[in-house]
């Protein structure tokens, strides 16, 4: 003789094997190709691992609404934890964009860096006015005196194009390219 609670019963553990299922997307946060990379006078530069506002620090990509409330965009999650992907992709784009050496600490090689660059980021949210802001504070410290120290104020607004976590991802990606770009051209002076 059937139980009368086995539908039930199968019905509640397939709902539940469901709901463990992952089914938010996931968005990589990407420099752009560079054309010809920047000759800097430091060789090498170590980038501290990069400070993030808390709210910034989570896995759920937010945007600002009207009402001035952060509000998680529905299904989207970015593909890595934001300290770690923003200052990969902050390392990566300046090791493209100019012909110094470029790693995320820990500094990987055996020989120090020649500098060593610290970015802490106080805004790096989707605004409701549709740009995506990064604003925050940078410094360079250079070992061997061949630069000179630096430390600068940013505040870059990339307009998004499009509604929705991709055009997030896609106008990050800019801002930090813009952050890099910054950067470079401060260390060349």
């Amino acid at each position: 003789m059937k139980s009368r609670f086995s539908l039930p019963i199968a019905l509640t553990l397939t709902l539940a094997l469901a709901a463990c299922g992952d089914t938010a997307a996931r968005y990589l946060v990407e420099p752009a190709p560079v054309a010809e990379p920047v000759p800097l006078r430091l060789a090498s530069l170590e980038l501290r691992d990069v400070v993030l506002p808390a709210y910034a620090e989570g896995s759920e990509i937010l945007q600002q609404e009207q009402d001035g409330a952060l509000r998680p965009v529905a299904g989207s999650e970015w593909a890595d934890s934001s300290a770690r992907a923003v200052t990969a992709a902050l390392a990566r784009s300046l090791d493209l964009q100019t012909t110094a050496s470029v790693a995320a600490e820990p500094w990987p090689l055996s020989e120090p860096a020649a500098g060593r660059l610290d970015v802490r980021i106080d805004a790096m949210v989707a605004r409701a006015d549709g740009t995506f802001q990064i604003a925050g504070q940078y410094a360079v410290a250079s070992f061997d005196g061949r630069a000179r120290e630096v430390l600068e104020r940013f505040d870059i607004r990339v307009p998004l194009t499009a509604q929705g976590p991709a055009a997030i991802a896609a106008a990050q990606g800019q801002a930090i390219d813009q952050l890099a770009g910054q950067i470079v051209a401060r260390l060349r002076r």
